[in-house]
């Protein structure tokens, strides 16, 4: 299976070591993990503060580093809520194709619960 590991930035600033860890894991159990260059926040922020113009294009974003993966794993779980719950209500706003891209990696998201 084709894994992306999406690293949040709190993760990625307080706990660098964890990404390593998943890696690791995933790579152990026959999955080749990819670290997608063009990862950024998944918008949870400007979201939940009232922002949510300013989500839709990092649900872009979102979608085109991850589409292309089987499996999309974080080890936040309100990043990965985000990602399944609310980039589908942000792309739904948005064209058709959007809509379906944006649905493919929200499905494919899932919190590593091996790495709590």
């Amino acid at each position: 299976m084709r894994i992306a590991l999406f690293i949040t930035c709190l993760t990625d600033t307080l706990f660098p070591d964890t990404g390593k860890a998943i890696t690791s894991l995933l790579e152990r159990l026959g999955h080749e993990v990819a670290f997608p260059a063009g990862q950024a926040c998944c918008g949870q922020m400007h979201f939940n503060s009232g922002y949510r113009r300013e989500t839709v294009p990092m649900v872009r974003g979102f979608a085109r580093a991850f589409g292309g993966f089987d499996a999309i794993v974080t080890p936040s779980a309100s990043c990965a809520a985000m990602v399944r719950e609310y980039h589908p209500a942000v792309a739904a706003q948005e064209t058709p194709a959007w809509r379906a891209r944006s649905a493919r990696s929200h499905h494919a998201c899932t919190r590593c619960r091996g790495c709590w």
